[in-house]
């Protein structure tokens, strides 16, 4: 089920290949079906047998060996049936551990670019799972049975296949029927079950504004609104398809009276024997099984096609990152030139023509008004949006060029929005993976935080978010900056590291510059208070995406103050760019490269 675009067949998405790659499964659960339901004509010849011969005969051994068959072939039907469901049941375990990591990191990267789904495509994998691993995906190999056993009973009688064809006609169109008029309201159920979890999800994410500013009837009331409608939506869906599986119920047990009706009169009109009759009865029952299970399991069905859908979609939008060649390890040279972003729905612009530079053992302070794109550069700096024009060079080569993993490795982050996973403050630090307990201490001991560390209840072990210890948003900002520098990183990005912090963080914050200069690390900072400034060698001020000062933090001081005096005291920021610093050697040959 590859796009074509062009006339050519595109590559098929990461679902498509991962499906692909259980076709194997798939045709062993295929065999097992075939053989299952071979199987399955053993109880009818059973009763042929039986009511044809033994009952004629009266031979007890023959009754015996026909039994002795017979339990054997139902055994074999049963321990089949059991290895079916466990094939079933590890290829959707296959299916979940394969695709979880790439989904996990495609809901990151629609979070990144502002995608709402959240962990919604992680819940539309559940769903494709559970539809693997029951008895949904069964009924589906059984399917192409029913003709089969139509074409056995017709072989018994005409009348007796008539009965059974038109049976399976019947409860044919009803599945037909059933998913007709159940799309559009399971969809717009679904679509609507959609939304109540992002708003349940927000609800509880901003548990404290909700409840501090009485918000809480109000989301109530929106939640009901949202309820309502999906409630709607599943009552139409749900009393069209009970309807419906209500009359195959009924068309299933009536034409059991009636082929046992019409086999009753062939045998008293000695058309057929009374063990045809029997065996009659049983194959039709299997034969309209799965049409039946079909129907039952509709809305399953639906669920999982249309998680199917959105699946495939989002993993082709967001695509896991490709490795790369892995490049020597970076010296944290970075140069930014010319450097536009714009909102990618809406293309209003962000930032445009940034230009400036850092070398190793730099602070960077960057400031602005709100709104300014501060933040954007900062995500732009460590790769989580790409600009629309220019270049962001770190060692000579452009960011999107390194490896996704060795990029991550050099760089350190703090957002303004801090937030730890669950787990241990140690494995916060170590940004959740292995780490030396060395290592650990020295990032908190860098960014000033290991005296805070040691005063919560299990010190590096105390277990923080869910089910963990509360900590303040000073306290998890603090632990993000240990996070950010762990490992020694060549580049820190800092988007306003002291907004929660006291008197005393903020000077931990300084003293934690101090020594990230010290190591020869480049340090971007977004920040406007003077014990953020006072660390900075360079200063960018932006104001409505632009660069309006660049250079030296007290050239650019002291011109800043000089253009706001002859403006009369005018705070805005005054359009108005030095000469830039000149370039350290190594910058001018990574640049002079890059340009080549």
């Amino acid at each position: 089920m590859t796009s074509h675009r062009n006339g050519t067949a595109a590559a098929p998405s990461l679902l498509e290949a991962a499906m692909s790659e259980c076709r194997p499964a798939f045709r062993s659960v295929a065999i097992f079906s075939f053989v299952i339901n071979a199987l399955m004509l053993a109880t009818p010849i059973y009763m042929i047998q039986v009511m044809d011969r033994v009952l004629r005969s009266g031979k007890v051994e023959t009754l015996l060996l026909l039994t002795l068959i017979a339990s054997g072939a139902l055994l074999v039907m049963c321990l089949l049936d059991t290895l079916r469901a466990s094939v079933a049941l590890r290829t959707a375990s296959w299916i979940n551990e394969k695709l979880g990591p790439a989904y996990l990191e495609a809901c990151c990267q629609a979070q990144i670019a502002g995608d709402a789904a959240g962990t919604e495509r992680l819940r539309d994998l559940q769903y494709v799972r559970t539809f693997v691993s029951t008895q949904g995906m069964s009924a589906l190999f059984d399917a192409p049975w029913v003709p089969i056993f139509v074409v056995f009973i017709w072989l018994l009688h005409p009348y007796l296949g008539m009965i059974a064809l038109g049976s399976a006609l019947i409860l044919l169109v009803l599945s037909f029927v059933t998913e007709y008029v159940t799309h559009e309201p399971n969809e717009a159920a679904e679509n609507t079950s959609i939304e109540i979890m992002r708003l349940s999800d927000a609800t509880v994410r901003n548990a404290e504004a909700v409840a501090a500013m009485g918000m809480m009837p109000a989301m109530a009331d929106r939640w009901r609104a949202l309820n309502d409608r999906e409630t709607t939506a599943l009552h139409a869906a749900g009393d069209l398809s009970g309807r419906l599986v209500t009359l195959s119920k009924f068309l299933r047990a009536f034409v059991q009276v009636a082929i046992l009706g019409m086999g009753a009169w062939l045998v008293v009109e000695n058309q057929i024997t009374p063990g045809a009759m029997i065996a009659a009865a049983i194959m039709l029952g299997r034969a309209l099984a799965p049409v039946e299970m079909a129907i039952s399991m509709w809305s399953s069905y639906i669920a999982a096609r249309f998680a199917y859908q959105r699946l495939n979609e989002h993993i082709v939008t967001y695509p896991p990152a490709q490795p790369r060649t892995r490049l020597p390890s970076p010296d944290g040279y970075v140069l930014v030139r010319g450097v536009s972003y714009a909102v990618p729905d809406s293309g209003h612009p962000i930032l445009t023509d940034v230009s400036f530079e850092i070398v190793p053992g730099e602070v960077l302070a960057i400031v602005g008004p709100s709104g300014a794109g501060k933040s954007t550069l900062c995500r732009l700096l460590v790769g989580l949006s790409h600009p629309a024009s220019g270049r962001i060079v770190l060692d000579g080569s452009n960011l999107g060029h390194w490896d996704r993993q060795q990029l991550g490795r050099a760089l350190g982050y703090l957002p303004q929005d801090v937030e730890l996973f669950p787990g241990t403050v140690q494995d916060n630090i170590a940004r959740m993976g292995p780490a030396d307990d060395a290592d650990v201490v020295a990032a908190a001991t860098m960014a000033r935080v290991h005296d805070l560390v040691q005063r919560l209840p299990e010190a590096y072990q105390t277990v923080v978010g869910f089910g963990g210890v509360r900590l303040s948003g000073g306290q998890r900002q603090r632990i993000g900056l240990a996070r950010a520098v762990f490992g020694r990183p060549k580049l820190v990005v800092l988007d306003e590291p002291n907004a929660n912090l006291d008197q005393a963080g903020e000077a931990a914050l300084a003293e934690a510059l101090r020594d990230l200069k010290a190591a020869g690390v480049a340090v971007v900072v977004v920040g406007h208070r003077p014990s953020t400034l006072a660390q900075a060698d360079k200063l960018l001020v932006i104001q409505n995406g632009r660069v309006a000062h660049f250079g030296h933090r007290d050239e650019v001081m002291k011109a800043w103050s000089e253009t706001s005096a002859n403006e009369g005291g005018d705070e805005t920021v005054p359009m108005w760019r030095p000469a830039l610093a000149p370039k350290p050697q190594k910058l001018l040959e990574h640049s002079a490269a890059g340009d080549a």
